[in-house]
Formats: structure tokens, C-alpha cells, sequence
């Protein structure tokens, strides 16, 4: 826009509101007071209403929002603090389980440990008699495994015996344990039961496996 230009709407602009201006100048004090009041009045509401209210509204919205972020944070925050608390415990939960399932061997380990705790015996200087496996007796998530022993010893030789059992990685316990002299010397009669138990892991059902041919 050219300087002309502004110039001439500037002085359109004063010939309209000459008389406007002429008759407030006419005008007693008290009235020019009250017309400039509520002229400045004017001015002020319009600002208030077209331009701080829109901005107090966005803040007032901006604020909410930023409330609403910040509980989601904290909310975040504490599942993720309870998180790394779970998984903790599942991985000390894991070591244990893994310390159980090496207490209960499996069942291709079994024959092992029948020769350990046959070897047990013999290292004690103890005479076998039998040492019989019985059959395995379920118990849920796990089997006994009983073992019928005669043996015959003397008692240093029985108590070492039964140290080096307890000292085996794999649970073993001796039940059932009868002691008897042998022809008046000191040398014993025991027959007793060594259990040891085995891990059942359990498989899901597959069904329909086998289908009728149509």
C-alpha cells in the first residue's frame, strides 16, 4: 500500500469521526470522563473476550492434559517398578525350581544313582546282601523309587554309610531301618529301605491324534 494511499484513508477516516469528535469536544468534563470509561471499558471486554478468555480456555486445556499425562506417567512408572519386582522374583522363583529338579533326577538318571548309593556302601566297607529296586510309586508331580537293602557291617561302617548317602546331590532316604547282631559279634544285620525319587513331567493330551478313515 502506497504512502498516498494511507494517507488518504487516513483523512476519510478523520472527516467521518470530525463530528463525532466536535460534539464530545462540546461536551461537559464529567461526560468526556464517562465516555472515555466506557470506551476503554468497551476495548477491554473485547479484548477479554476474543483474546484472553481463547487463551485462559487453551491453558486451562493444556494444563488437564498435562495432569492427565503425568498420573499415566506415574501409573507407568509403577507397573514398571512392579514389573522388574516380578520378574525377580520369577527368576529367584526359576532358580529354586531348577535346584528342585536337580534334587529329583529323571528317569534316565535313576540307574546312576542306584550305583551311587550302591557305591556308598561298599566305600563304607559294608557287605550287600541284595539290593533290590521296587517298582516306582507315583505321587503326583513326582515318583518313590524304594530300594530293598541288606547289608552287613559294623556301626562306624553303617553310620558312614548314611553320611555319604545324605551327602548325595539327589534326595535319598533311608526308612524302614532294622538292626540285628550277628551271631553275638559286632557285626551287624540291617535291612532297610532307600528311597530316592524321580521327576513326572506331565505332557498334554493330543486329541485327535487318530482319525476315522471315511
Amino acid at each position: 500500500m502506497s504512502r498516498e494511499l494511507k494517507q488518504g484513508m487516513a483523512d476519510r477516516i478523520m472527516i467521518k469521526t470530525a463530528p463525532f469528535f466536535e460534539k464530545v469536544g462540546s461536551l461537559s468534563k464529567l461526560n468526556r470522563i464517562f465516555i472515555c470509561l466506557l470506551t476503554l471499558i468497551m476495548i477491554t471486554a473485547l479484548y477479554v473476550y476474543f483474546i484472553y478468555m481463547p487463551r485462559q480456555d487453551r491453558i486451562t486445556q493444556m494444563e488437564k492434559e498435562y495432569s492427565s499425562l503425568n498420573r499415566k506417567l506415574a501409573t507407568y512408572r509403577h507397573k514398571a517398578a512392579n514389573l522388574a519386582k516380578y520378574e525377580k522374583m520369577m527368576a529367584a522363583a526359576q532358580v529354586r525350581f531348577n535346584l528342585a529338579m536337580k534334587a529329583l533326577p529323571d528317569k534316565k538318571e535313576i540307574p546312576s544313582l542306584l550305583t551311587a548309593i550302591s557305591n556308598a556302601g561298599i566305600d563304607s566297607g559294608l557287605e550287600f546282601i541284595l539290593f533290590q529296586p521296587k517298582h516306582e510309586i507315583a505321587k503326583g508331580f513326582y515318583a518313590e523309587i524304594p530300594v530293598a537293602i541288606k547289608i552287613e557291617g559294623r556301626y562306624h561302617q553303617l553310620a558312614h554309610f548314611f553320611d555319604l548317602v545324605s551327602r548325595l546331590y539327589r534326595i535319598v532316604n533311608i526308612k524302614d531301618i532294622t538292626i540285628a547282631h550277628q551271631n553275638k559279634s559286632d557285626t551287624l544285620a540291617i535291612s532297610c529301605r532307600a528311597v530316592t525319587y524321580r521327576f513326572i513331567e506331565k505332557k498334554a493330551n493330543v486329541k485327535g491324534k487318530h482319525k476315522r478313515k471315511k
